[in-house]
């Protein structure tokens, strides 16, 4: 039986800060009270997206949209003195095997990094999650760094005495499940400017049905990568750069990432601090079987990378819009188009370019009520806090639309349980065949 959780009736969009209000963040500043209250500062930071020409709600630049509400009211801080923080959730994973998670901090020394001067190696920052045997003695993942979290805060207007970040599902360094044999991978790719957090509530509800799901974030394109020691990289992308530039970037990483899979596979440890790894987790890797899916611009990225390299051997979009060269050549391999209720291959060039050149499986399903942001941990986080921060229904409505929270969360989990688990483990769907009583909310696209 599906139980919604009480939430307030509105919600907040979220907006991801720039580098200045940032390093305010780190130094201990906090936020210019001319940024919380939702105006733009003196001081031009880059905003990473470019003149790809796009107003469309479900383009890149809207990932992050910008803050709508006034500043938290002083008559809600006062009422928060003394009281614990309110604590935020997402949905618990619905799958039938507990969780381990850890992070890994990856250097490419093959590669320069490209939004760096000079000649840094690229550096990548993934979390990893996967069925494990056991969750005894290890204590469960923050949603987020220390500094992270607390940018991820800043940037709504909120301090940790007010909200607490979610506790995830995984749990650090847990044994992995090796009874279950190899695993199927997959790798996620987030929205412009946001972390790789963002993706948890999928991630780890695949892990939960027996998959080993790698989230990235992809460095100074993401809002922030904390990385080992309290160091912070922060976005520096151009702002006159372009989404098809920003997807070769994405393309190249998942790639490195991939390597550094086999690494694992083959009982190395590519860790570049040589960090721990869970007990079993060279033993379950399932090269054989890779997939990837992301949101909004890593939605994007999975094209991009599929084509890059072939062993992703199927693919999801979460509402994500196309560019570059990518969508006009020929894919052989199976990928499914998932869109929010506003979006679809009728209204979006890019996607019907790609339609034409999906020569595999191809699937096109439309999650009416939902939008852009719907396919982010924001659809579950924002509902939860927006009482602090002041936003109306009405300016709610336009950004989450209509689905419930938890209904939205659990329809992707299914959908794309139901894709992944009949591409990657050959287990067929009838839910995959068309519209089904059980999902309303899905239409299907012919």
């Amino acid at each position: 039986m599906h139980h919604r959780r009480p939430r307030p009736s509105s919600r907040l969009v979220a907006r991801a800060i720039g580098t200045t209000g940032l390093l305010a963040v780190v130094l201990g500043a906090g936020v210019a009270p001319a940024m919380a209250a939702g105006k733009t500062s003196g001081t031009p930071t880059a905003t990473g997206f470019s003149p790809d020409d796009d107003n469309t709600p479900w383009a890149p630049q809207n990932d992050e949209a910008p803050l709508r509400h006034q500043a938290v009211h002083p008559s809600v801080t006062a009422r928060q003195a003394g009281r614990a923080p309110r604590r935020l959730s997402i949905p618990a994973p619905t799958g039938k095997y507990a969780v381990g998670t850890f992070s890994m901090h990856l250097v490419d020394r093959s590669r320069t990094d490209p939004y760096v001067p000079g000649t840094a190696p690229r550096e990548l920052m993934v979390s990893v999650w996967y069925p494990a045997s056991s969750t005894a003695g290890h204590h469960a993942a923050p949603y987020m760094p220390s500094l992270s979290g607390a940018s991820f805060l800043a940037s709504r207007g909120l301090t940790p005495q007010q909200v607490a970040l979610p506790t995830t599902a995984g749990h650090v360094l847990a044994p992995v499940d090796t009874k279950l044999g190899r695993l199927p991978v997959l790798l996620y790719s987030t929205g412009l400017h946001s972390d790789r957090s963002m993706g948890t509530a999928l991630a780890e509800d695949m892990a939960s049905r027996g998959y080993l799901v790698v989230t990235v974030d992809h460095t100074h394109d993401a809002n922030e990568v904390q990385f080992p020691g309290n160091r912070l990289a922060v976005d520096t992308m151009p702002s006159n750069a372009h989404s098809s530039q920003t997807l070769a970037v994405r393309a190249a990483d998942i790639r490195f990432v991939i390597n550094q899979l086999q690494q694992i596979a083959d009982g190395r440890n590519p860790d570049a601090d040589h960090a721990s790894l869970p007990s079993g987790l060279g033993r379950v890797v399932d090269m054989s079987r890779i997939g990837m899916f992301g949101w909004s611009l890593g939605g994007a990225a999975v094209d991009t990378s599929m084509q890059l390299d072939s062993r992703i051997k199927a693919g999801a979009d979460l509402d994500g819009q196309f560019f570059g060269s990518a969508p006009g050549k020929n894919l052989n391999r199976p990928f499914m188009l998932f869109s929010s209720g506003t979006h679809n291959r009728n209204d979006d060039a890019s996607w019907r370019t790609l339609w034409s050149h999906l020569k595999g499986y191809r699937l096109d399903i439309q999650l009416h009520g939902a939008a852009h942001l719907s396919f982010s941990d924001n659809e579950a986080l924002v509902p939860e806090y927006a009482s602090l921060t002041g936003e109306s229904p009405y300016q709610v409505q336009q950004q989450f639309g209509t689905i419930d929270p938890d209904r939205a969360i659990e329809i992707q989990r299914v959908y794309l349980a139901a894709f992944f688990d009949q591409e990657l483990r050959g287990h067929h769907s009838p839910l995959l065949e068309g519209p089904h009583h059980a999902y309303p909310e899905i239409g299907f696209v012919r």
